[in-house]
């Protein structure tokens, strides 16, 4: 997809819905992006109720980066 399209596609976007909101509860563009990646396998609902928990102890990439998985 080139520059011009991608453009009108944006223009269409915020013509159309100039200011867009989400059931998805979060604090930063980065809790927003993984919300959204979640929310592609799952409702919103259930992202909201494992998201609370995960950004409470993983909310940037490094954090994320760190966790450790529970093997048991």
């Amino acid at each position: 997809m080139n520059t011009e399209k991608r453009r009108a596609i944006f223009t269409l976007l915020k013509e159309n819905t100039p200011n867009p909101t989400t059931e998805l509860v979060y604090h930063s563009p980065f809790e927003l992006l993984i919300s959204v990646i979640l929310s592609a396998q799952t409702t919103d609902i259930a992202v909201n109720k494992v998201t609370k928990k995960l950004f409470g102890i993983a909310n940037t990439p490094l954090s994320l980066s760190n966790l450790k998985l529970n093997q048991n």
